[in-house]
C-alpha cells in the first residue's frame, strides 16, 4: 500500500497494492465533512480526534430539542460506488437522550481507542451525510 502525504507528513489518501482503490484518510474525510457542515451554517466539531490516518468516525448530531442521533461506520459490503466510507445510523436511528448517545460512544471508545466523535448541532437532525448514508 503507498501513500500520498500532506505537509505535515500525514497521509492524505491511500492507495491499495493493485494501484485501484483509493481511501481518503480519517483526518481528511474529517476535516471536509467540518466544512460542508460549517458551510451550511451549522456547528460541528471534533470532540474526540482518533487516528489520522484509518480511524474509525461517529457522527453525533444534537437537534434543537437536545435529542441526539448518532452514525458511525458501516459494515463491509456498504461502501459508496467509489470505495469511499459509508455510514449507518445506530441506536436503531431514532433520535434519544443526548445521554444515550454520550453512552453508546464511550462503549465504542471503550472498544476502539482510535476513532473519531464529529459532534454537529442542526435543528431539524439531518446528519449532512448525503449519499454515505446507507440504510440496513
Amino acid at each position: 500500500m503507498s501513500c500520498f502525504f500532506s505537509e505535515n507528513r500525514f497521509p492524505l489518501f491511500q492507495m491499495h497494492s493493485n494501484g485501484l482503490a483509493m481511501r481518503i484518510t480519517s483526518e481528511l474525510w474529517v476535516k471536509a465533512f467540518l466544512r460542508r457542515v460549517m458551510a451550511d451554517g451549522h456547528f460541528a466539531a471534533v470532540v474526540r480526534h482518533g487516528d489520522n490516518t484509518a480511524g474509525a468516525i461517529f457522527v453525533k448530531v444534537i437537534r434543537r430539542d437536545r435529542m441526539a442521533r448518532v452514525f458511525g461506520p458501516a459494515h463491509a459490503g456498504f461502501e459508496t460506488r467509489d470505495g469511499g466510507r459509508a455510514f449507518v445510523a445506530l441506536l436503531d436511528g431514532a433520535a434519544v437522550d443526548e445521554a444515550q448517545v454520550d453512552d453508546a460512544l464511550a462503549r465504542e471508545q471503550r472498544f476502539d481507542s482510535d476513532l473519531w466523535v464529529i459532534e454537529v448541532e442542526k435543528p431539524d437532525g439531518d446528519p449532512m451525510l448525503g449519499d454515505e448514508l446507507k440504510q440496513t
